[in-house]
């Protein structure tokens, strides 16, 4: 919430009253995904896996890992379209995945350019 600090304290308090009515009564805490459960958290500690992803994107191309990106995006694609066929249905699992593939695609698109337009550099993994 540090982006939250640039507004007004007023506000700030005001924001985090309502997000905690917003957790308190519209989350459903005994739903099959709700926070009880392992089908909240794992995606939840999967947003790990995106954040490193982003992180990526500062680095330069020739330093990214073929093997790594091919495996997130395969990871995203695959388990995106598992969040929609199990029963319940994991909406937070799909939106991870989702980003999870967005990050891995980016990724090997960067991977592709690079290869592209610089031929002459070395291949390796």
């Amino acid at each position: 919430m540090t982006f939250l600090f640039i507004l007004d304290s007023q506000m700030v308090i005001i924001l985090n009253r309502y997000l905690f009515y917003y957790l308190f009564f519209f989350v459903n805490r005994d739903h099959p995904a709700g926070m009880k459960y392992i089908h909240f958290w794992a995606p939840l500690m999967k947003w790990s896996l995106v954040g490193a992803g982003f992180g990526d994107m500062l680095r330069p191309a020739n330093k990214l890992s073929l093997n790594q990106s091919i495996s997130l995006f395969a990871t995203g694609a695959i388990w995106s379209r598992y969040a929609m066929v199990v029963i319940p249905k994991n909406y937070m699992l799909f939106a991870v995945n989702v980003f999870l593939a967005f990050v891995g695609g980016q990724q090997l698109a960067r991977i592709a350019h690079y290869r592209y337009t610089h031929p002459e550099a070395s291949t390796k993994n």
